[in-house]
């Protein structure tokens, strides 16, 4: 059984439009029957468990593991396309989004037969949710300067430490933590290790944090000496580093990067089109349009480049940097050709969706690693100095 996502058979365009437009329709429905409401960020901030166990029934999660593990062995591109119609819905996606996302090509990728017959059915399912151990209070952006430790004792290791911003861990089965296991923290890069973390756990405490929104779908981590079986172990020990470098190239590169606030600029074309529109504002909607017709190429390419089984690090921190950037300027130029006036109760859906932009733009360019840490990647990638 390979250990990467590769392309299992060859798939059509006509594939892929019968594909989305099942998609569509399925959505379509959810939202006529009253199931969500489209929501700008859902993917970050939209947790419905059953509406998670829908997708997983129609085959919609694991669509890149193979079947022997609970997936469906399908292409990247096919999960491309749900994953877009997901998020330019506003579906309430957020229960499995980093379980199918990263968590489901890294176990695949470095687990142990067990961690892959434990772990792959259930995120398949939709039944499996997961979080992502990697900030700490006192690392920033800095994630090489991580200081939770795993000391091994022989059948268990025992973890100490904070982690913080992590998302959905109050309501996830397990996480995927990087911590020290070797070396000292001024060892940087060398002496880093993953581990599987089932959740909950008695000697590990999960503090909420509230945004400004007044979500709490943030959290502070702490591990009190916490104990976990040796066979938490993901990968190979001291090879964390990579192991978490791969990983984020499924984190950066995807659709959620640029199109967090795609509802709040279909629900404006829907106004203009209604209503009809000025010149500027048909400029503003074409060059909005155009951009993220853009970003979509990009992230497409990175897709084909991981299906290959390569690496396309620099690329995804382009589309991460470019998109998250995107996602504000959309704000921005909506808000001021507009004119609506964001609302977080009463109002149009227009205004709500224009509050929920608003306050969750801050947080765009700073997740998944700040835009000048990824512009450092790129310029490291293309030799500038």
């Amino acid at each position: 059984m390979t250990g990467t996502i590769t392309e299992t058979r060859a798939v059509t365009r006509d594939d892929l439009e019968a594909l989305r437009a099942d998609v569509r329709a399925f959505l379509r429905d959810e939202i006529d029957r009253g199931a969500f409401e489209p929501d700008v960020d859902s993917w970050m901030t939209g947790f419905d468990p059953e509406f998670s166990r829908r997708l997983g029934e129609r085959g919609w999660l694991g669509m890149t593991i193979p079947q022997a593990y609970g997936g469906r062995g399908r292409t990247a591109t096919e999960r491309f396309v749900i994953t877009e119609e997901l998020l330019a819905h506003g579906a309430p996606v957020a229960a499995h989004w980093i379980a199918d996302r990263q968590m489901a090509p890294g176990i695949l990728a470095n687990g142990t037969e067990e961690q892959k017959q434990r772990y792959l059915p259930g995120i398949a399912a939709g039944t499996s949710f997961f979080a992502i151990g990697m900030s700490e209070p006192d690392a920033g952006s800095d994630l090489a300067a991580v200081r939770t430790r795993a000391v091994a004792g022989g059948d268990s290791w025992t973890i100490s430490g904070t982690k913080v911003w992590t998302t959905g861990a109050h309501l996830a089965h397990a996480m995927v933590l990087l911590a020290r296991t070797d070396g000292r923290p001024e060892d940087r890069h060398e002496g880093l290790s993953q581990l599987v973390i089932d959740l909950p756990h008695p000697d590990i405490e999960i503090r909420p944090l509230e945004s400004i929104d007044g979500q709490a779908h943030f959290n502070e981590v702490i591990f009190h000496d916490a104990v976990v079986d040796s066979s938490a172990l993901l990968g190979e020990r001291g090879k964390g580093w990579s192991q978490v470098m791969r990983e984020l190239a499924f984190e950066r590169s995807g659709p959620e990067r640029y199109l967090s606030t795609m509802p709040l600029l279909r629900a404006w074309a829907d106004e203009l089109r209604t209503h009809g529109a000025t010149e500027e504002q048909r400029v503003t909607l074409g060059t909005l349009t155009a951009r993220a017709w853009a970003l979509r190429s990009m992230s497409l390419q990175v897709a084909d480049e991981l299906s290959a089984g390569r690496r396309p690090d620099v690329l995804a921190a382009m589309v991460k940097d470019l998109g998250s950037t995107f996602e504000g300027d959309l704000v921005d130029a909506i808000r001021s050709s507009s004119g609506v006036a964001a609302r977080c109760s009463g109002g149009s859906r227009m205004e709500r969706l224009m509050a929920q932009s608003v306050l969750h733009t801050p947080a765009f360019t700073l997740r998944g690693g700040t835009n000048e840490i990824l512009r450092g990647i790129v310029a490291r990638g293309l030799g500038i100095r």
